[in-house]
């Protein structure tokens, strides 16, 4: 009889398990579905009111002051400037460290030094806002005499140090994965650590590394606090890296944050540029899992 219960909760459970899997897939996919819905939405209520063209190709952005200007550029050249020059800084130092801990490092080292690296990835953002602001300005300023105090040097500095423990740590995986038996052919054929890692190792796992890497970028692409401390508010084309810029984030913030009217057309444009920034870390995404299936490890 106790047999039988058992059984028969076993064939229970066999069902049920997946049917709430599916659940959980389902909601996380209704989630997204209902987010994207809400700033199509909203968005579509702004484009009524401003053109899309000039959205799409102006080059001045004052939605809060007049007369009015919409066009998006400045905070697309912002946000890029951030991701760009976070990516530059972390790349070198996240690839870096993947190879140091996977390669060359004893037991005893990888143990201490990978905790203390991810250690980076638990700090809240906004600690790295200010640490920009009361660190990293300063010292570009003593440097660079003609930084000005928010500044997009300073936040991109800050936002690659965020990003680099996710390059780091991802990278290390995916070289981790290629098989000992790679590294041991290199070295009969004569090859030194150095060779062997860099024409072996590395190119084995290139795949992983460049998922790494962009999803690294596409998350710079979407940091708020960090810029909203450190860059400042100032929409802007020149480029310099030394002076103030906003992003697509800070400004989304800025509104949010402010006395702007909900249902007014300035309100509402934080949906537009909401979902300008949701597609640009959409096709990020879609890159980074089409470099994995295009170079995928042992294939």
């Amino acid at each position: 009889m106790m047999s039988f219960s058992y059984d028969k909760f076993r064939r229970l459970q066999d069902r049920l398990i997946p049917v709430g899997l599916f659940a959980c897939a389902l909601l996380s996919v209704v989630t997204t579905l209902f987010i994207v819905g809400i700033l199509a939405v909203e968005a579509v209520s702004f484009f009524r009111e401003v053109s899309i063209w000039e959205f799409v190709t102006g080059t001045t952005w004052t939605p809060l002051f007049d007369p009015q200007n919409w066009g998006i550029l400045p905070l697309v050249a912002g946000t890029l400037m951030v991701g760009l020059g976070a990516a530059l800084f972390a790349i070198p130092l996240g690839l870096g460290s993947a190879i140091y801990l996977s390669e060359y490092a004893n037991k005893r080292t990888r143990i201490i030094v990978k905790p203390i690296l991810e250690i980076l990835a638990g700090v809240p953002t906004i600690v790295y806002g200010y640490f920009s602001l009361v660190f990293i300005t300063p010292v570009l300023q003593t440097i660079i005499p003609s930084t000005q105090v928010f500044n997009a040097l300073s936040a991109s500095i800050a936002v690659g140090i965020m990003i680099t423990p996710m390059i780091s740590s991802l990278s290390e995986e995916a070289l981790l994965a290629v098989p000992n038996s790679m590294r041991e052919g290199a070295y009969a054929l004569g090859a030194t650590k150095l060779e062997a890692t860099h024409k072996v190792v590395i190119p084995y796992a290139l795949s992983g590394i460049i998922a790494s890497i962009v999803l690294a970028v596409s998350r710079a692409l979407g940091e708020t606090m960090i810029v909203t401390v450190a860059a400042g508010a100032t929409p802007s084309l020149s480029l310099n890296y030394l002076e103030s810029i906003q992003t697509m984030t800070a400004y989304i913030v800025q509104v949010s944050m402010g006395d702007t009217p909900m249902g007014s057309v300035e309100y509402q444009s934080i949906f537009a540029v909401g979902i300008t920034l949701f597609l640009f870390t959409l096709v990020m995404n879609f890159a980074a899992i089409a470099i994995t299936k295009r170079f995928k490890i042992g294939e």
